[in-house]
């Protein structure tokens, strides 16, 4: 019987709609890890891919009822046009939900990869802080020399809070959907805690410097009053000197 056909390939597609609801949108799910959430955005890849190769048997099936009510009796036609109006509505409901639910997860993919691009690049201008204070810890030399590690120090402090306000965001829109929260609640810990102690020891280390050059200046003007004061006294010596000045003569001077 053509109808008793029909009504189980009907059923049939009722079955695997309702399925692929259950597996894939009605499920709850946790993604603690990136390989959680890289698995579940593959398999909804896979199973929007699927649901949309089944147009064609919908089509089919949709093609075989409206061929059977054009020439079957009246009598056969209202229940088989219910069901095939059901089934439509339920596969395109399945694949506009497969749709959504995909798109969603491929931004929070995104969104991850974003976070650790800027995680990354944070970091890196942390560890060139930290070898900027290193470099320094111990420096010797003049006001000129000390100056300019300040000047290079202060320029890389001139960072952009930009970065940081995005870590923020784009952390906390995953957390906010329950996605990877103990993983990125850790990393930002460990990130925050580094930047709060590589700030607090640049500003120690900005004003260190700034008294070594007030230091470094002090000395460079005390040691520029002895060379002027012994120029002073060499010129007269050699005054001294030049007109055989004995001295005996003058003893403060010879002392």
């Amino acid at each position: 019987d053509k109808t008793v056909s029909l009504r189980k390939d009907l059923s049939e597609m009722h079955e695997w709609i309702t399925q692929a609801e259950e597996e894939y949108l009605e499920r709850d799910f946790e993604y603690k890890t990136p390989d959680e959430l890289q698995k579940a955005v593959e398999e909804l890849k896979r199973a929007k891919e699927e649901a949309m190769q089944k147009e064609v048997k919908v089509k089919l099936i949709t093609d075989s009822v409206n061929n059977f009510i054009a020439k079957a009796p009246p009598a056969s036609h209202e229940a088989l046009k219910k069901e095939l109006d059901v089934l439509i509505t339920s596969y395109q409901r399945l694949c506009s939900r497969l749709n959504g639910k995909c798109k969603t997860l491929e931004e929070v993919w995104a969104c991850w990869h974003e976070l650790l691009s800027y995680l990354d690049a944070e970091n890196k201008w942390l560890n060139e802080i930290e070898l900027k204070l290193k470099a320094t810890e111990n420096i010797q030399g003049g006001a000129e020399e000390i100056s300019e590690s300040l000047d290079s120090l202060e320029r890389l402090m001139r960072h952009p809070e930009d970065n940081r306000n995005q870590i923020r965001e784009l952390a906390q829109t995953l957390t906010d959907g329950g996605i990877m929260d103990e993983l990125i609640n850790e990393k930002l810990e460990k990130f925050n805690t580094q930047w709060e102690e590589l700030q607090q020891e640049a500003v120690r280390r900005q004003k260190s410097l700034e008294q070594s050059i007030q230091s470094a200046q002090e000395t460079d003007k005390t040691l520029r009053l002895i060379q002027e004061s012994l120029a002073v006294i060499d010129k007269q010596l050699t005054a001294y000197v030049a007109d055989r000045v004995d001295a005996a003569q003058v003893p403060q001077e010879a002392q």
